[in-house]
């Protein structure tokens, strides 16, 4: 009765706690929210907007005024007598500009908007990064549980092993090898576990660092889970997808038409430029001879023509600066295409081979049991010794926790294989969260 209770307390605390635990979509929303990266990626969103903004005032009316006020006090001679003057003179120009031909403000204009899509196509990139950082900071926090859980279940196994092999030993129907053998195992184990408890609270702090607060408990996958291969099943097309639609290939694309605006801009410093202009002016000053003010207003329409001839070889060399940049942009742009298809490539590969690991360590999973209901049966039996038992449970342990590993790595591989093709989404996250407890 005392047993059934405790039995009964320990599963409604487990109950309870997982009732509480945090999955995976709530761990992503957290760093949404508070994730200095992410926050950093929607401020250089923000900042890159306003470059379409500056591009376009280049092509824009500007209007400017100036006015001023002087005063004058002077000590006049006439003959003998000496006479104080006093005089002052105020204006103001109002003079409103419009640009009709300056090729380097369109180009400017173009860039702007280039700029404004680079950072488009990166904040993009920074929302499937976050996606793939929590996830993979998530997986490996429950990995880390795993492994704690496996050496824990290991100890407590070598435990009654120990205990076992002691009475054995003293009832003298065994060696004071089993004994040796199963305190030897035992110790490493619990040097094991210290190791695996440090490693769980390093990644838990790694998750923490994203979320911005510890996590708590986890959601963990539901037994059994099954994983489904990539769609398509073919690895050209995601590596054509990568090359196209990925955000790094988008956003360096639009970074090397920049490039190439950049030497038109420098060019059009031999070209003249046309603006057309109206002004107004109004003017107060003395009239001489004491006949009172004299007052002047105006209004001038017309049209600027500015053609240079000679700027000292600067335009010139300011050209060749950009068609070098231009062909850095160009192989900055291959450069990264190439790696977008092979991280593609990779992930493929990595979910197919992590899908075969599944099915086998599945089977050996089954195996591993059987061999350590046999060898249990044959140490009763007198067939097998401790170190076989010994053996058999951490076989089937390291299996078990392999297991949880390679399905942890395939869900992983097949986020960042979307994230390589651009086609990640929050989506995608609802998903995978779909196969933890809930």
């Amino acid at each position: 009765m005392r047993k059934s209770l405790i039995a009964s307390l320990i599963a409604a605390s487990f109950m309870s706690a997982n009732a509480f635990a945090a999955d995976l979509l709530q761990v992503y929303k957290e760093a949404l929210a508070n994730d200095a990266q992410y926050a950093s990626a929607r401020a250089s969103l923000a900042a890159g907007q306003e470059k379409a903004v500056q591009g376009r005032a280049g092509l824009l009316p500007t209007l400017s005024a100036e006015g001023g006020y002087s005063r004058t006090d002077a000590d006049v001679r006439a003959g003998a007598a000496t006479v104080n003057r006093e005089t002052s003179t105020n204006g103001y120009t109002v003079t409103l500009a419009q640009p009709v031909f300056r090729w380097a403000n369109w180009q400017g204009y173009q860039q702007g908007r280039l700029a404004t899509a680079v950072a488009e196509a990166q904040f993009s990139q920074a929302q499937q990064d976050l996606i793939v950082r929590v996830a993979q900071a998530y997986f490996d926090v429950l990995a880390s549980q795993d492994a704690l859980a496996t050496v824990q279940a290991q100890k407590a196994a070598i435990t009654e092993q120990l205990a076992a092999a002691k009475r054995n030993f003293e009832v003298g129907t065994s060696t004071i090898t089993d004994t040796h053998e199963a305190q030897a195992r035992y110790d490493l184990a619990v040097a094991q576990e210290l190791a695996a408890q440090n490693d769980l609270d390093i990644k838990r702090t790694a998750l923490q660092q994203i979320i911005g607060k510890p996590a708590g408990d986890l959601a963990t996958l539901k037994p059994g889970v099954k994983l489904a291969a990539p769609e398509p099943a073919v690895v050209d097309k995601w590596v054509q997808s990568a090359e196209q639609q990925n955000y790094g290939v988008i956003a360096s694309q639009f970074g090397l038409e920049i490039a190439q605006r950049q030497i038109s801009a420098n060019r059009a410093g031999h070209m003249p430029t046309v603006d057309v202009y109206a002004r107004r002016s109004h003017n107060n000053s003395p009239a001489g001879s004491g006949a009172g003010w004299s007052q002047t207003n105006g209004n001038t329409v017309g049209v600027s023509v500015n053609v240079p001839l000679f700027s000292g070889f600067s335009v010139t060399s300011k050209v060749r600066e950009s068609i070098a940049l231009e062909d850095k942009a160009r192989s900055d742009l291959e450069n990264i295409r190439r790696t977008a298809a092979q991280g593609a490539r990779q992930a493929f590969f990595g979910v197919n081979s992590g899908l075969a690991q599944i099915r086998a360590l599945e089977a050996a999973e089954v195996s591993s049991q059987s061999a350590l209901e046999s060898n249990r049966l044959g140490y009763q039996v007198g067939v097998r010794i401790n170190i076989d038992v010994l053996n058999a449970q951490q076989q089937l342990f390291s299996t078990r926790r392999d297991l949880a590993k390679a399905r942890y790595d395939t869900i992983m591989n097949g986020l960042r294989l979307k994230s390589a093709a651009g086609l990640l989404k929050e989506e995608d996250l609802v998903q995978v969260n779909a196969l933890l407890k809930q």
